[in-house]
């Protein structure tokens, strides 16, 4: 039997014997240490990682950004670039490893959306998400450890901005008597109609009503000027930089509108009243839009709104030439005069006689600025044409 005094003895022995206890301490701590290393290591191949898809997203962003920008791609085709664009770049760094790479095509995202920026273009915002799970070591392992989630989110936005100048228009048409006549169009809405014909200079009608009816070039010049201040409203929706002015005129000026903003007065004071009637005499209504565009009043209406600078247009219209020949050169005095002060001409010659056609080529300040319209659907398209590069000068897109 032992005594309980030399068990107590025994004991304090143990304990004051560290020999045992060492071996037992590093037997613990040798998976501890082996774990805690393989974390070390991970963490170290985590952060080079991350760095990694951070790069990649980044560049795919604005990538894809750039590329909707500039027009080689869609919202739709530009989240394939960027999706395609991460998994290219980070094939350098997970070469062999289909598992990583799989897992890394299902977990990257790209969103585009669209929003409308302060000046007036579209701003393009695209977003790309990407994730995947890096395998850990056999240390790290040890502590039950399977893989590390390597995630990154970047974003770029880009787009276009709009950059407005500022234009003032005058629009000179011909209504004398010649635009009763008939285009080449039907008009269905008729049975049968009051119709004209020409002998020589002179304007006739005839005695009766005849069918079928067609659209007199009257009404198709209605059409076609329509469809120019379409374009320009559509471009200046809030009539802060296009100011414009139509003058009607035969043998005289028979009607006009003073240049104002937008093209509501243009319309209701001269276009919507257009009726045929009269001679025909270009270079008075010629004077009198190029005094109009370049007068010291204009230029201060369109500074008083903020527009510093603003180009000048004039388009003169005709279906005939000038009745007395002696106009003609009058007329090409005043264009050169305008063109000189850098106001841009456009001239529409309407099923007109070689010399009014002739006339406006020379009186246009360009070949391309010249419109010679044998029908109605020429008519529409070259007053079309005119808006649009009006609008298009008016507009300058920007990235």
């Amino acid at each position: 039997m032992v005594a309980s005094s030399d068990l107590l003895c025994a004991l304090k022995q143990l304990l004051r014997d560290r020999a045992g206890n060492f071996g037992i301490l590093t037997a613990i701590s040798i998976p501890v240490l082996v774990a805690a290393g393989g974390m070390a290591v991970d963490i170290t191949n985590m952060s080079l990682s991350h760095s990694e898809l951070q790069e990649a997203t980044d560049s795919a962003a604005l990538a894809a950004a750039t590329a909707i920008a500039d027009g080689s791609a869609t919202t739709t085709s530009a989240k394939d670039l960027a999706n395609n664009f991460v998994l290219g770049q980070m094939s350098n760094y997970l070469p062999g490893d289909a598992t990583t790479a799989n897992a890394l095509k299902s977990g990257t995202l790209t969103t585009v959306t669209s929003s409308s920026n302060s000046s007036g273009g579209t701003s393009y915002t695209v977003t790309v998400d990407a994730s995947y799970g890096m395998p850990v070591n056999s240390m790290s392992r040890l502590l039950g450890m399977t893989s590390m989630t390597i995630s990154s989110s970047s974003s770029s936005t880009s787009g276009t901005a709009v950059q407005k100048t500022a234009l003032s228009m005058e629009i000179a048409l011909d209504k004398s008597g010649s635009m009763l006549l008939n285009t080449n169009v039907i008009d269905k809405t008729k049975t049968s109609c009051t119709q004209y014909y020409t002998n020589g200079n002179r304007l006739y009608q005839y005695p009766n009503p005849i069918s079928p009816c067609y659209i007199k070039k009257i009404d198709a010049l209605k059409t076609a000027v329509g469809n120019l201040l379409d374009q320009l409203d559509a471009a200046d929706p809030q009539s802060q930089y296009v100011r414009t002015a139509a003058i009607a005129w035969s043998s005289q000026v028979d009607s006009f509108s003073n240049l104002d903003w937008g093209t509501k007065t243009t319309r209701t004071n001269v276009v919507s009243g257009l009726n045929a009637e009269g001679g025909t005499e270009s270079n008075v209504p010629m004077k009198k839009a190029y005094n109009s565009v370049t007068a010291t009043a204009e230029a201060t209406a369109q500074s008083n709104n903020g527009n510093k600078t603003f180009q000048k247009y004039i388009v003169l219209m005709t279906d005939g030439e000038n009745n007395d020949a002696s106009s003609d050169q009058k007329t090409l005095n005043t264009c050169k005069t305008a063109k000189d002060a850098g106001v841009q001409i456009y001239t529409v010659a309407f099923m007109a006689p070689t010399r009014g056609q002739t006339l406006l080529a020379a009186c246009a300040s360009s070949p391309s600025n010249y419109f010679d319209a044998q029908q109605m659907s020429d008519l529409v398209a070259a007053f079309k044409t005119i808006g649009a590069q009006a609008a298009k000068q008016m507009t300058l897109l920007t990235k």
